[in-house]
C-alpha cells in the first residue's frame, strides 16, 4: 500500500491532509495521553514522529516484543494502538478507559458486527465468531499494570490466530473447546479464561462506535477511510 501511495511506509499515507500517524497522534493528544511514543525504525516514520513531538522507541522482531519494550520504557497504565487507525478519536480512547472493568490487568476493545456494518457497510472485516455474536478487533489495548507483562507472549499467539478463533479456544482446554464448537462460548468468557490461564484478569470492552474497527490494511481500506472522513466533514442532508 505504501508503494501505491508513493510513500516510504503506510503510516505516512495521507487522509484529509494528515498522515495516518499524525491523525493517530492527534487523537491520543485529545484523549489526554501524558506521553506518546512511536515504535519505528523507518527513517521517514521516525522523522514524522519527532515532528509531531512523540518519542521514538526501537521496534523488536515483532509487535508483541515491541510492546514489551514499550512497556519497559513507558510503564503502566499503557494504551497501545496502531499507526493505521485512521479514524481514531480521542473520545473513543477515553470511553475505552472508562468502560474497562475496574481491577482488570488487560483490556481489549472490540466491536460487534452489527455496529461495524451499520457504521461502515463497505468495510471488509475478519470476524471472531462466538456465542455472543461476531466481533472485530479495534487495535486498541490497555495494559493496566505490571501483571499485564505476563499477557504479552500469549497476546502474540492470540493475534496470530485471530482468523482461527478455535485455536484460541483450544489453548483453554478441551472443555472450553467443546463449548466453542457447541456455540456456547462467548468472546468475553474466552478472553477471561485465557487470562486466568496466564495469571491476569483480562476483559473485552465493546466499542461504542463501530468505526473503531476500521483500520487501513489495503488500498480499499484507505479509500474507505478517506470517504468516511469526507462525509463526516460534509454530511449529506
Amino acid at each position: 500500500m505504501a508503494e501505491t501511495e508513493g510513500v516510504a511506509h503506510k503510516a505516512l499515507a495521507v487522509v484529509d491532509g494528515q498522515t495516518l500517524l499524525a491523525r493517530v497522534h492527534a487523537a491520543l493528544v485529545r484523549s489526554g495521553a501524558e506521553r506518546i511514543a512511536v515504535s519505528a525504525d523507518n527513517p521517514d516514520v521516525t522523522a514524522e514522529a519527532r515532528r509531531l513531538g512523540a518519542d521514538v522507541l526501537p521496534p523488536a522482531s515483532g509487535p508483541s516484543e515491541s510492546v514489551g519494550l514499550a512497556l519497559a520504557d513507558l510503564g503502566t497504565p499503557l494504551v497501545v494502538t496502531t499507526a493505521d487507525h485512521a479514524l481514531l478519536e480521542g473520545e473513543w480512547v477515553r470511553d475505552f478507559l472508562s468502560d474497562a472493568p475496574a481491577g482488570c490487568d488487560v483490556a481489549l476493545l472490540l466491536a460487534r458486527r452489527r455496529d461495524v456494518e451499520a457504521a461502515a457497510p463497505d468495510s471488509k472485516r475478519t470476524w471472531l465468531r462466538f456465542a455472543d455474536g461476531d466481533w472485530s478487533g479495534c487495535n486498541l489495548f490497555l495494559l493496566a499494570n505490571g501483571r499485564a507483562e505476563r499477557a504479552i507472549a500469549t497476546w502474540r499467539q492470540v493475534e496470530a490466530d485471530r482468523k482461527r478463533p478455535w485455536r484460541i479456544a483450544r489453548r483453554l482446554g478441551l472443555g472450553t473447546l467443546w463449548s466453542y464448537w457447541r456455540g456456547k462460548l462467548t468472546l468475553a468468557e474466552a478472553v477471561s479464561r485465557l487470562g486466568q490461564r496466564i495469571g491476569v484478569t483480562a476483559a473485552i470492552v465493546p466499542a461504542r462506535n463501530g468505526l473503531a474497527a476500521v483500520d487501513v490494511d489495503k488500498p480499499a481500506d484507505l479509500a474507505l477511510a478517506r470517504q468516511i472522513v469526507a462525509e463526516t466533514k460534509n454530511p449529506r442532508d
